[in-house]
C-alpha cells in the first residue's frame, strides 16, 4: 500500500486539519517535528517554547491513541537536522513512503520552503488547504480587490452575514453592529477579578520545561510556574471558565488596565486558537448561545465575536494579500533600536514596567497594553517597526507572523501608512490615566508635560507629531491635534521638543538578536 508522510506543524494541532481529514492511519505516517530553526528565527520566550512544544507532544500522543503512526523529533534528538526541510528529508530516507501530504503552513518564509520541497528532495508534495479559517486567502482577495484601503469594519460585516453569528435575518441583533462605545469603561476602584484558570504540568510538560530551560538559559521567561493549556480537553476548559466567570464583564472593561491584574476578565485562549486546539467558529459559537441565553450582554459578545471573526480574519487576510513586501513597510522611516527596558522591565514608568514585567513572566498581554502602552511608546519615540515586529513574535505565547506583523507593523506602527489603520494608535499620558490606574503608582507626574518628573509620553506625542507632520498633517483623523499644535506658542513648543529629544537621548537601545 502507498505510504504518504504527512508533517503537522506546531500552529496545526487539530484533529480535522485538512492533510489528516483526507487521509488514512493505515497508508500514513505523521512527522512533527521540533527544530532549532524555528526556536531561533526571534529569541522567542521560554514559556512560549515550552507551550508550543508540550503541545505538540500532547497531540502526537492523541494521535498514536487513535491509530495513527507518528515520527516524532524532539529537539534534543541526536540526529536531529535542526530545519523542516532537513527532517523531511531524513524522514524519507528511513520511511517507505511515496509522496508528502501538508496542510498549507500559515506563515508566508515556511510555504514557501514546502512549496521548494517537491523539486529539492524528488517526491509528489501536495499542499491541502488550511480551512480552519471562515475566509479563504481567495474570498479576502475578491473582498479588497479595488479598494484604495481595507477597513475592518466592512469586512466584519460581509462575514457576520456569512457565519450567521448574532444575526436576526439580513439584520444583526439588537440592531446595531458594533457596540465598541460600550466597551471602553476605565476600572473601577477595588474592582474584583476572577483569578485565572491555571493548571500543574504533567510529566510531558515538566520535560520540555527542563529542556528548555537547559537549551535556552539566556532567553526571557519564568517557566517555574508555567500553567497554560497544552491539551485540547484542557483548552476547552480554559473556554468554559471564561464563558462562565469572565464574559459578562469582558465587554465593559476590556480596555481596563489594573496594575499587578495581568488577565482580569480576559479569556487567555488566543493562544488554542491560534494553534488549532480549539476553532474560531466553535469560540464564537459558545458565546453566542451564553448571549442568546441572557447569560451575557449584547456589548460582551459582539466585542468578542468581532476580534475573532472580524480582526483575525482580517489580519490574515492582509498578511497573505500583502507578504512579501508588507514585512518591510516603514511609511515613517522610524529607525531606533528597541529600548533595552523592552528585555528586563527595568522602567520608571510604571504602564511600561507593568505590562512588560507581565509579559516576561507569563508571555502574555492583553490588546491594549499592546497597542497602547508598549506599541505606543515604541511609535513615539521612532523605533524600526521591524524590532518592534521581532519583539512581539518574541515574546507573546499566541503570536505567530500572520497574525502579530499585521497587527504590529499596520495597527500598532503604522509602518503600511494607513492601508490597515485609518490613523496612528498614540496618546499621551492622559489616555493610559483615564483607562487604568498605572499613573497613580509612577515615578512620574501625568500631569505634567515638561520637567524631570514630567511623565515622557506627553512631550513624546507632541515630538511624533511635529517630525511626522509632512507624512501626517492631512489625515483627517488628526486635524485637532495638528490644530492645537499649531495654536501652540512657540517657546512652549520648542521646550515640549527639547524634553523629548532629552528624553530619547537617555535611552539605552539595542537589538533582538541581543538577548537570544
Amino acid at each position: 500500500m502507498p505510504k504518504v508522510l504527512i508533517p503537522i506543524f506546531a500552529d496545526q494541532l487539530s484533529h480535522n486539519l485538512s492533510s489528516i481529514a483526507v487521509s488514512e492511519p493505515e497508508e500514513c505516517i505523521i512527522l512533527m517535528m521540533e527544530v532549532m530553526h524555528e526556536a531561533d528565527t526571534v529569541p522567542h520566550h521560554r514559556t512560549k517554547l515550552v507551550f508550543l512544544f508540550s503541545a505538540m507532544r500532547h497531540f502526537s500522543e492523541e494521535l498514536r491513541e487513535q491509530g495513527w503512526t507518528v515520527d516524532y523529533v524532539k529537539l534534543t534528538d541526536k540526529n536531529n537536522k535542526g530545519t523542516f526541510r532537513k527532517e523531511v528529508k531524513r524522514a524519507l530516507s528511513h520511511h517507505d513512503v511515496d509522496q508528502i501530504r501538508v496542510c498549507e503552513p500559515s506563515i508566508y518564509r515556511v510555504l514557501k520552503d514546502v512549496q521548494g520541497w517537491e523539486s529539492a528532495l524528488e517526491i509528489p508534495v501536495t499542499i491541502t488547504p488550511d480551512d480552519r479559517f471562515i475566509t479563504s486567502k481567495e474570498e479576502f482577495s475578491d473582498w479588497a480587490k479595488d479598494r484604495k484601503t481595507y477597513r475592518m469594519e466592512n469586512f466584519y460585516h460581509d462575514i457576520r452575514r456569512k457565519t450567521g453569528l448574532l444575526m436576526e435575518g439580513d439584520k444583526p441583533v439588537e440592531g446595531k453592529w458594533n457596540f465598541d462605545k460600550q466597551n471602553r469603561k476605565p476600572p473601577k476602584d477595588n474592582m474584583n477579578f476572577p483569578e485565572a484558570l491555571k493548571f500543574m504540568p504533567d510529566e510531558t510538560t515538566q520535560n520540555v520545561v527542563k529542556m528548555v530551560n537547559e537549551l535556552f538559559k539566556s532567553r526571557i521567561g519564568n517557566t517555574d510556574e508555567f500553567f497554560y493549556a497544552v491539551t485540547r480537553e484542557v483548552a476547552l476548559d480554559v473556554l468554559d471558565f471564561f464563558v462562565e466567570n469572565q464574559l459578562s464583564q469582558f465587554g465593559d472593561y476590556q480596555d481596563a488596565m489594573v496594575t499587578d491584574q495581568p488577565f482580569m476578565f480576559h479569556s487567555i485562549i488566543s493562544p488554542y486558537i491560534n494553534t488549532g486546539l480549539i476553532s474560531p467558529m466553535e469560540v464564537c459559537e459558545r458565546v453566542e448561545t451564553a448571549y442568546l441565553n441572557g447569560k451575557v450582554p449584547i456589548n460582551a459578545a459582539e466585542g468578542y465575536i468581532r476580534q475573532i471573526i472580524g480582526w483575525r480574519e482580517y489580519v490574515r487576510g492582509i498578511y497573505w494579500l500583502e507578504m512579501p513586501g508588507y514585512k518591510t513597510q516603514n511609511f515613517l522611516e522610524a529607525d531606533l533600536k528597541l529600548p533595552d527596558f523592552y528585555w528586563t522591565g527595568d522602567t520608571e514608568m510604571h504602564c511600561l514596567s507593568q505590562t512588560i514585567s507581565q509579559t516576561l513572566n507569563y508571555a502574555y498581554a492583553h490588546h491594549i497594553q499592546r497597542l497602547m502602552i508598549t506599541g505606543n511608546f515604541a511609535q513615539l519615540i521612532g523605533v524600526d517597526p521591524y524590532d518592534v515586529h521581532e519583539w512581539y513574535l518574541s515574546v507573546y505565547l499566541d503570536a505567530f507572523e500572520w497574525v502579530e506583523l499585521p497587527n504590529t507593523l499596520g495597527m500598532s506602527q503604522y509602518a503600511d501608512g494607513g492601508l490597515l489603520g485609518s490613523k496612528p494608535y498614540i496618546s499621551s499620558g492622559s489616555y493610559i490615566n483615564r483607562m487604568s490606574d498605572y499613573c497613580k503608582n509612577c515615578s512620574y507626574n501625568v500631569k505634567d508635560r515638561i520637567g524631570e518628573k514630567a511623565c515622557p509620553f506627553n512631550s513624546l506625542y507632541w515630538h511624533f507629531l511635529h517630525r511626522n507632520r509632512d507624512k501626517l498633517e492631512a489625515n483627517n483623523r488628526l486635524a485637532m491635534p495638528y490644530r492645537n499644535l499649531a495654536k501652540m506658542d512657540e517657546q512652549t513648543r520648542d521646550e515640549l521638543i527639547q524634553h523629548a529629544e532629552a528624553f530619547i537621548d537617555s535611552l539605552t537601545l539595542s537589538m533582538a538578536k541581543d538577548y537570544k
